[in-house]
């Protein structure tokens, strides 16, 4: 993980225009808004409801207009009161059934797109979760936030509100067109001398709000991303006083975003009201050449034609503005469509082969057979590593920083596969096993575990969900700490807070040993796990570490030299590979490496 000081400048210096570290798209194309459609198979009932009151919508608005027009045209210029008391009743009643089309048609659209936006939002989450570590150490926490949250709320938006509404108002638009037509040939003809208006104008704009919504969407991305990596690093932050520095950074950040919001803004800001633009020349259009055929002698056209023709216009040019108006929620609504696919897409780097064999109950045996491994090409990590683990004995990983330690464990943990070579367990090589079938067997305790939001009991249970209490209690027992957790607040159940915040250092690595203890695993590993423990306390959890490792395969990465003075075998790393091995008695009558971290240690240094 990268380092919080480090991390939090490098989020900010790269917001600046012309990020393209993400894939440049175009937000709006039809495969993204079929794909997106294939989310409503599974409410397909209430998709073609809402289809069908789509339909009556459209067609509802111009039956309107026309049928007022035909009452001003007919009973009113013939002075005919049964029939204005008719065509007043026939209005009402289409009005009235226009409000319920309109409240079932606002209803499904919000049904049907929160339906789409849970389905979406849990395979994205199903996808992370079988996301290999690699992905996680590229892929900022903010970037990963912002795709199930406001990307999945654009996808929101783009069903309930831009699909439907667009649906509408471009049925609207043909029906009106089609009457238009229908009614006076001539008068349709000046309409369409205005289309090549509208298409100019919609070229024009397109390309340029496309990019101006998908630089705002990338740039809340990018607040979203050093957001996360200031709070998760905000005690390195505070102890570097580096708070000004940081503020100043995250402003320039906040205007960049900003500076992209007004440019999407200003251009939608003259889009529209050149769209609305147009329906004003037609309208004057419309009464110079309509009110020319109506006055002038020998030319059949009443004023009702012109009122018809008026109001239908109206139809026609209305849905055109509120297409361009839905227009800046479609490009968002693409942008967060086709960053919420990138992210589904995006393959895991590594995954279980179709015919990955899963673990029957293992005895532990671990066999490296000249290993390598590279976290980025050329630049290998491990090389040549080579030992076997017998079921039961316990191996000490020893070794300076870097020197490779975390890198092994994680590749007996199967995090990541080995570049080269084989690792087997139980003669089985890892790249053909079944991942969850090693992991259900394998337990993992680190120097800063990870506690979720809830109790004390629920986050040692966490290792064995069908544990009752009475169990998680007894592994408390085993492991001699039962009674420090039970002189926690609320003993067992004492919350832990956010990311266990309200327990010490020492308490939360405690809970992760009795996790580690429950799960009863035939692997277990031990990363400095001890670290974070007082000494009083490590001299309990040290007796008890007997018990727990018994009968277990197990890897242990230490500092203090109490931890591993009593393995089977200790590996000495070194810039990446083995350079000693043996007990503990043998490499200090060897005078090599170890000896010489012995010697520091006594001194009271780290082996790290």
């Amino acid at each position: 993980m990268s380092n919080p000081i480090q991390a939090i400048p490098t989020g900010l210096t790269h917001v600046r225009r012309g990020d393209t570290r993400e894939a440049h798209q175009r937000p709006l194309e039809l495969g993204l808004i079929v794909r997106l459609m294939r989310y409503t198979r599974p409410y397909a009932a209430k998709r073609n409801w809402l289809l069908m009151f789509v339909l009556f919508r459209a067609l509802q608005l111009p039956l309107l207009a026309a049928l007022f027009a035909a009452v001003i045209d007919g009973p009113i210029e013939q002075r005919l009161p049964w029939g204005l008391a008719l065509g007043t009743a026939a209005y009402a009643l289409l009005a009235l059934s226009e409000v319920v089309v309109l409240h079932f048609r606002m209803r499904l659209a919000m049904e049907l797109g929160e339906a789409v936006v849970n389905d979406i939002r849990n395979e994205i989450f199903t996808h992370l979760q079988r996301m290999p570590m690699s992905f996680f150490n590229k892929t900022k926490l903010g970037r990963i936030i912002s795709r199930i949250t406001s990307d999945a709320n654009n996808v929101r938006l783009g069903v309930q509100e831009v699909l439907f509404v667009c649906l509408v108002q471009g049925g609207q638009m043909f029906v009106a067109a089609a009457m238009m037509l229908w009614r006076d040939q001539l008068l349709f003809l000046l309409l369409l001398t205005l289309s090549p208006v509208v298409w100019a104008i919609n070229r024009y704009f397109r390309p340029r709000l496309s990019t101006a919504h998908r630089n705002v969407q990338e740039s809340f991305s990018r607040v979203t991303a050093t957001l996360a990596e200031s709070v998760n690093g905000i005690r390195v932050t505070q102890g570097f006083v580096r708070q000004d520095v940081n503020a100043r950074m995250f402003r320039d950040l906040i205007a960049d975003h900003s500076e992209y919001h007004l440019i999407a803004q200003k251009m939608h800001g003259a889009f529209l009201p050149l769209l609305d633009l147009n329906g004003h020349v037609f309208a004057a259009a419309l009464l110079v050449v309509g009110g020319y055929r109506v006055l002038a002698p020998g030319v059949d056209s009443s004023i009702g034609d012109l009122v018809y023709y008026f109001f239908l216009a109206n139809l026609f040019f209305g849905p055109i503005v509120a297409i361009g108006r839905q227009y800046n929620n479609a490009m968002t609504a693409m942008a967060g469509a086709e960053r919420v696919f990138g992210l589904l897409d995006t393959p895991p780097q590594w995954s279980d082969p179709p015919d990955a064999v899963t673990l029957p109950r293992i005895q532990g045996r671990v066999e490296f057979d000249r290993v390598g491994f590279e976290y980025e090409p050329g630049r290998p990590v491990l090389n040549d590593i080579n030992f076997v683990v017998q079921p039961g004995q316990t191996i000490a990983l020893v070794g300076h920083t870097g020197s490779g330690k975390t890198t092994l464990i994680n590749l007996i943990a199967r995090f990541y596969l080995p570049t080269t070579g084989t690792l087997l367990i139980d003669k089985h090589d890892t790249r053909k096993i079944n991942g969850k079938s090693l992991h259900r067997q394998m337990g993992i305790v680190l120097q800063t575990n990870f506690l979720f939001t809830g109790t004390v009991m629920d986050n040692i249970r966490y290792g064995r969900p069908d544990a009752n209490d009475e169990q998680v209690i007894e592994a408390a027992r085993q492991l001699d700490c039962a009674d420090l957790i039970e002189a926690l607040p609320d003993g067992f159940d004492t919350s832990v807070g956010e990311r266990g915040s309200s327990l010490s250092l020492g308490q939360r690595q405690l809970v992760c040993f009795t996790r580690a203890m429950l799960a009863d695993p035939r692997i277990l590993i031990l990363d400095e796990a001890t670290s974070a423990v007082d000494s009083v306390t490590e001299a309990r959890v040290q007796r008890s570490l007997t018990s727990l490792l018994q009968g277990r395969t197990s890897f242990v990465v230490a500092h203090r030299l109490s931890t591993i003075r009593d393995a089977d075998q200790v590996l000495v790393l070194d810039h990446g590979q083995i350079i000693e091995r043996g007990t503990h008695d043998q490499l200090i009558a060897d005078s090599g490496m170890y000896a010489k971290l012995y010697r520091q240690f006594v001194r009271g240094i780290d082996l790290s």
